[in-house]
C-alpha cells in the first residue's frame, strides 16, 4: 500500500502544498476552523439526531438518514486508517502550516471530510436547492483539513466519497 501512497502524493504534494503554504491568513484561519469543527463527530452526530428527532418532515427523514451515514460510514474509514495506515502530512513536511493540535493517526480517508459528505448529502438529496449552499461547506470542511496539514487531497476525495456514496445508500434504505 506504501507504494500506491507513493503514487498518490505525485499528484497530492503539489495541490497539497499550494493550499497549506499559500492560503495562509488571519481570516481564512477563523474560517477553516469554524468549517473543520463542523465536520466533527459530535457536531455531525448532535446535529442529525437532533434534526431527526425535532425537525418535521422531509428534514427528520434527512436528520435520520444522516446519522445512519455518519455512523455507518466510519466503520470503513477506521478499517482503512487501521490495514493501510498512511503519514499525515505534517508529519512527512516539517515546513508546513499545523493547527494547534495536529493529529498523529493515519490520514488515509478524512474522517471529518467522510462525516461532512455524509451529513450533508441526506439534506441536498431532500432539498436539491440546499446544494449551491450546502456543497461549499462540505467542500470547505474537505480544504480545512489540507490547510491545517493534516490530510492529502486524495484523502479527503476518498472521504467525500465514502460520506455521499453512504448517504445516497442510507436514502435508498431509511
Amino acid at each position: 500500500m506504501s507504494r500506491f501512497y507513493r503514487l498518490l502524493l505525485v499528484v497530492d504534494r503539489p495541490l497539497f502544498l499550494h493550499v497549506n503554504l499559500r492560503w495562509h491568513h488571519t481570516a481564512m484561519n477563523w474560517l477553516f476552523q469554524m468549517l473543520s469543527l463542523l465536520g466533527g463527530a459530535t457536531f455531525t452526530l448532535c446535529f442529525s439526531l437532533a434534526a431527526g428527532m425535532f425537525a418535521p418532515e422531509p428534514w427528520s427523514s434527512a436528520g435520520w438518514q444522516a446519522l445512519a451515514a455518519v455512523a455507518i460510514s466510519h466503520l470503513p474509514v477506521a478499517l482503512a486508517k487501521r490495514s493501510a495506515p498512511r503519514l499525515r502530512p505534517h508529519l512527512e513536511f516539517p515546513e508546513i502550516h499545523t493547527n494547534r493540535r495536529p493529529l498523529r493517526d493515519p490520514s488515509f480517508p478524512s474522517g471529518h471530510t467522510t462525516a461532512a459528505f455524509a451529513m450533508l448529502t441526506p439534506w441536498m438529496h431532500a432539498d436539491p436547492t440546499l446544494l449551491p449552499m450546502l456543497l461549499p461547506v462540505a467542500i470547505g470542511v474537505a480544504l480545512s483539513r489540507i490547510y491545517f496539514g493534516l490530510h492529502y487531497p486524495s484523502d479527503t476525495a476518498a472521504g467525500a466519497l465514502l460520506g455521499s456514496s453512504t448517504a445516497l445508500l442510507m436514502s435508498l434504505c431509511i
